[in-house]
């Protein structure tokens, strides 16, 4: 397992204002800018808030990054407590096909 340094976060949301639901997809970039970069894809799915972004987030870095977390914790504390760079970029009232869209790149 390589050393993480840093995480790069970028969701886009969409409001279905018809039955009052948050959808979100989301781009995880791990060691952004650096030669052993690697990103993931959270694809549309049903949740709002930073919490289930970061819940998704947490599991594809379990399985695919070996994290050995002990108990699940919310990934910007475990960033703050190892000294991983975390940076979080929401884009709030996008368009359903501009979600599902950049869940699918």
């Amino acid at each position: 397992m390589k050393k993480i340094k840093t995480i790069d976060m970028n969701v886009r949301e969409w409001f279905d204002k018809v039955n009052g639901n948050s959808y979100f997809s989301a781009k995880l970039t791990i060691n952004y800018g650096m030669p052993d970069s690697r990103a993931y894809v959270i694809p549309f799915q049903y949740g709002c808030g930073s919490c289930a972004v970061e819940t998704e987030a947490v599991q594809i870095l379990s399985f695919r990054e070996n994290w050995g977390m002990k108990k699940p914790v919310p990934l910007s504390y475990y960033c703050r407590e190892k000294s991983i760079v975390y940076r979080y970029n929401k884009q709030e009232n996008c368009k359903k096909k501009d979600v599902v869209a950049f869940g699918q790149e």
